[in-house]
């Protein structure tokens, strides 16, 4: 690859970063988002202490991920975003086998970037798969999950329940809905154990609960290759994820080096 080719490569996907997050652009604000953001903050527990952050977003708190944004195709911001790419060309430049996977899409952004790298990079193999109940997070199952409880996620759908139909049309919007681009439909607990995925090089848990942190991970991580990614989002955010995933971890005896991101998302590579 040519200077210029790796440069407008480059360009591409920054261009993609920024207007998945809207960073540093205005967003027009739906007449009742400000009620509807504050209503939601007043009764979703664990989820007030990373999305606090105002509308129209200032730079700082659209980079580190911290708001609900009312336009944007992501809420995860730009540090997360950008490492996210960074994960997924680590695997294609060091052919780590496996295919890109996120649990939990909200509005599809950041497997958009995903598809969007494999693309740049020419990669003609591998697929992105979108698992989401398409309908926001389950109400918190406190006598299974005791972490879980006096969590309302489920209050939230207004806000996170984003249908199939709206994440495809933005895939659409960019260029990007294929027959690579692939739909897990339903409830974790329905949707992953039995999921057509052999192998995963990238995977990213963005579920909240302590349920659907351990779900994905009982379910997938298996199958996730030496040397790839595994992402987890609100560890350092949602203590109920982050206790899902320290009790993971201690069950199969994972020692990998976890990293903090941004202050709310961490990674490690197995």
């Amino acid at each position: 690859m040519t200077t210029a080719e790796h440069d407008v490569r480059s360009l591409y996907l920054d261009l993609l970063r920024r207007n998945l997050t809207r960073f540093g652009m205005h967003e027009q604000m739906p007449s009742d988002w400000p009620l509807r953001r504050r209503l939601l903050l007043k009764t979703v527990n664990a989820l007030t202490s990373v999305r606090r952050g105002t509308s129209p977003a200032d730079q700082r708190t659209r980079e580190l991920g911290l708001d609900w944004p009312p336009e944007a195709e992501t809420m995860i911001g730009m540090q997360r975003l950008t490492s996210l790419q960074n994960c997924v060309e680590t695997v294609l430049a060091e052919d780590i086998p496996g295919d890109l996977v996120e649990t939990g899409v909200w509005r599809g952004g950041a497997c958009i970037l995903m598809r969007a790298v494999l693309a740049a990079h020419g990669d003609t193999a591998r697929s992105v798969w979108l698992a989401d109940s398409f309908q926001g997070v389950p109400r918190s199952d406190a006598v299974n999950y005791k972490a879980d409880k006096g969590i309302r996620a489920d209050l939230a759908a207004g806000i996170l329940g984003v249908s199939e139909a709206e994440v495809r049309a933005n895939f659409e919007r960019y260029g990007l809905l294929d027959e690579r681009v692939r739909f897990l439909p339903g409830w974790f607990k329905d949707t992953l154990h039995n999921a057509p995925i052999d192998r995963i090089a990238v995977l990213r848990l963005d579920g909240d609960l302590y349920e659907s942190t351990i779900q994905a991970l009982d379910a997938l991580y298996p199958r996730l290759s030496s040397g790839g990614f595994c992402i987890v989002d609100d560890y350092l955010a949602v203590k109920a994820c982050q206790q899902a995933v320290t009790d993971y971890r201690a069950k199969h005896g994972i020692s990998a080096l976890i990293v903090d991101i941004d202050g709310t998302g961490v990674l490690w590579r197995k």
